[in-house]
C-alpha cells in the first residue's frame, strides 16, 4: 500500500475531498516523523510500537577485504505490533491459506 492508496480510502471512508485528505495524511505522517526524530516513542493502541533504540559502536570486518574496521554508533527504529494486529494477521493469513486450499 502506498501513501497515495492511503489518500484515497481516507477520502472515500470520510466522504471528504482528496485535497482534504492528503492535507490530514500528510499532516499525521509528519507528527509522526518529528515525533520519532526527536527520540520518543510512540504507542498506538491495537496496532504496535514506533521505538528509537541506540546502538552502540561496534567492532566488525569489511566481509571484501576482511579488514577489521569500527561501526559507528547509531540510532535505530524498531516496529513492535499490538497482541490485537499479531491475532488479527494471523487469523486472516490462515483464513486465506484455508480458502486456497479449497480452492485446489
Amino acid at each position: 500500500m502506498t501513501k497515495a492508496n492511503i489518500v484515497e480510502k481516507v477520502s472515500d471512508r470520510c466522504g471528504i475531498s482528496k485535497k482534504d485528505s492528503i492535507e490530514m495524511v500528510e499532516l499525521v505522517f509528519s507528527i509522526l516523523k518529528n515525533t520519532l526524530e526527536i527520540g520518543e516513542d510512540i504507542k498506538i493502541s491495537g496496532f504496535g510500537k514506533f521505538e528509537i533504540k541506540n546502538k552502540h559502536a561496534r567492532k566488525g570486518r569489511n566481509p571484501q577485504t576482511g579488514d577489521a574496521i569500527t561501526i559507528e554508533a547509531r540510532r535505530i527504529l524498531t516496529f513492535k505490533p499490538s497482541t490485537i494486529l499479531k491475532n488479527n494477521i494471523n487469523s486472516n493469513r490462515s483464513l486465506k491459506n484455508s480458502l486456497y486450499l479449497r480452492t485446489i
